[in-house]
């Protein structure tokens, strides 16, 4: 009984922490400038969630369009201002394929608040 109460106890404390950053993330370093719940050098991702959560559009220099292609571009290309003055640093296609990128941001897009 005590082992579950300690278990219950650390999901309720916890509950933010329960959700760990996909291993591509870490192995591409993301975690150096990100974290899931806390501003770090850039903007924690569950911030960007709900920054994003009812947005169907993202601007890319002076471009419009579709949330995630926007993101994805922004991402592949770095950039600047939408959380500050620390720029996104472009991410090299051969350190995280389009594909796992794409997955990337579906994660970042579905935390919950």
């Amino acid at each position: 009984m005590k082992e579950i109460i300690a278990v219950m106890l650390m999901l309720v404390a916890g509950g933010a922490a329960a959700i760990e950053m996909p291993a591509s993330a870490i192995e591409h370093k993301c975690n150096l400038c990100h974290t899931i719940d806390k501003n770090f050098v850039g903007p924690a991702w569950r911030d960007v969630a709900k920054r994003y959560r009812s947005v169907k559009t993202f601007t890319y220099k002076g471009k419009e369009y579709p949330l995630k292609a926007g993101l994805l571009l922004k991402l592949s290309n770095g950039g600047a201002g939408n959380w500050g003055t620390m720029p996104m640093y472009p991410i090299d296609p051969d350190d995280l394929s389009q594909d796992d990128l794409s997955k990337l941001v579906d994660f970042i897009l579905n935390l919950p608040d």
